[in-house]
């Protein structure tokens, strides 16, 4: 049997607990994944596109809508590449520009409600689903879970900063 670490006996409860949560956790991952892909082929998006959406989805529901520059920082994508992004996914419905009322220069990106009536009638069985089963736990449960995922959260973007971070620059091709 292999020595490497993910593979290797767990010896107490407490490796054990933590070594099913960890495979819980990428079991959830790799098929939230796998939805939200579908969701993109369904509609004819991209990964980048779905990313995107999320990122739009995500700076609302916060009360903090994203700016284009924002995206492109938290997508990592150049300011050429998030303009033909959202002018995709302007043209398909999915998110509207809307301009900063005190600075008409600042553009922010709301989700458009064509895109949204999509998202919500695929994305609706699943909420229902994840409505039944936080049913079965009790608040002061559901507070603990929160707290953990909070933390987890905060770790994976963490290491994906650092990744992000210390990877190389692309070659960049010569001028033709």
């Amino acid at each position: 049997m292999a020595t490497h670490g993910m593979y290797r006996r767990r010896e107490t409860r407490r490796e054990q607990l933590v070594a099913d949560i960890t495979n819980d956790l990428r079991r959830y991952s790799t098929d939230a994944q796998h939805v939200g892909h579908a969701f993109a082929a369904l509609h004819g998006l991209n990964g980048t596109d779905l990313h995107a959406l999320i990122a739009v989805m995500d700076a609302e529901l916060a009360g903090a809508p994203i700016t284009p520059g924002r995206l492109g920082e938290k997508l990592d994508l150049s300011s050429g590449s998030v303009t033909a992004l959202i002018d995709r996914l302007e043209r398909a419905g999915h998110v509207r520009r809307d301009r900063d009322t005190g600075d008409r220069r600042k553009v922010f990106l709301r989700y458009a409600d064509p895109g949204a009536a999509l998202a919500m009638e695929f994305f609706q069985p699943l909420g229902r689903r994840t409505d039944a089963a936080m049913a079965d736990f009790g608040d002061d449960e559901l507070e603990v879970v929160r707290r953990f995922l909070t933390a987890m959260v905060a770790t994976m973007r963490e290491h994906l900063d650092q990744v992000r971070a210390t990877r190389p620059e692309p070659p960049r091709r010569a001028p033709r």
